[in-house]
């Protein structure tokens, strides 16, 4: 059973629908080492899982995933380094290339990666007080994970250079009003909501459902062909400037300030 290599990921398997949850609650669902590789292979995995038909991609707990664990940037060897970067291109391109429909339950805070991960999934639902930024440039690092691919396409290029240059939060009430989500339900709602929709497409028509997926993400997928490889490229070149290192030092420092 290949779910049971995943240690920060659980699933639940609904009658063809996958629920797919990341389970670091108690951290907000940072993405470290480990859940980073758990991703690398999630896509590729559900692509071949003949059963599902449908998934759901959430989190556990108060966030779907409030980005990337600082505590891990700081410390990274250059092994890791590059063992990162191989893992974020495989990461975007599985999503792009898996056939199952994927529906996001944004469930508090999407943040860098997290925010990457819901906005590539094919149809989005918010909790009314999640919110959804891309806090790279805040900390010191190109949005090269994929960010720089898909808010575009969603917003358009004006409104997502203002929001990637300036990791600004946005709301439920403001992600509907830009037509960044598909859908906002009542936090107490959004599982529910997410699951009717997954089980609906479940139920429909399957090689014509995959088909026009396809042919859409063809689209997203020319696109991050074409500036996927050098915003990882700039991101890469970033976690070794004194630029970035300095945001880890200012935002570790103000953590422990917090906490003290």
């Amino acid at each position: 059973m290949w779910k049971e290599k995943y240690q920060a990921i659980q699933f639940e398997e609904q009658g063809g629908v996958l629920l797919v949850q990341f389970c670091r609650a108690d951290e907000l669902n940072v993405i470290n080492a480990r859940l980073h590789t758990e991703l690398s292979w999630l896509f590729r995995d559900i692509s071949d899982d003949s059963s599902c038909k449908a998934v759901v991609l959430t989190g556990k707990g108060a966030a779907f995933s409030a980005g990337g664990d600082i505590n891990w940037f700081a410390h990274m060897t250059q092994d890791e380094l590059d063992q990162l970067f191989i893992e974020a291109r495989r990461l975007i391109i599985d999503l792009l290339e898996t056939p199952q429909p994927i529906i996001s339950a944004v469930n508090g805070p999407a943040v860098g990666l997290g925010a990457t991960l819901a906005l590539f999934s094919d149809i989005i639902y918010m909790g009314r007080s999640a919110l959804i930024a891309d806090t790279h440039v805040l900390a010191g690092i190109a949005a090269g994970d994929g960010g720089a691919s898909i808010w575009p396409w969603i917003i358009g290029m004006p409104r997502a250079k203002e929001f990637l240059f300036t990791g600004q939060k946005i709301d439920a009430q403001m992600a509907e009003k830009i037509g960044l989500v598909n859908h906002i339900e009542e936090d107490d709602q959004l599982l529910e909501a997410s699951l009717r929709m997954a089980h609906r497409l479940a139920n429909g028509p399957q090689m014509a459902l995959r088909a026009t997926k396809a042919a859409l993400n063809k689209v997203l997928r020319d696109t991050v062909n074409l500036n996927l490889d050098t915003a990882l490229a700039m991101e890469k070149e970033c976690f070794k400037s004194e630029e970035h290192t300095e945001c880890i030092h200012v935002f570790l420092n103000k953590r422990r300030t917090k906490t003290a």
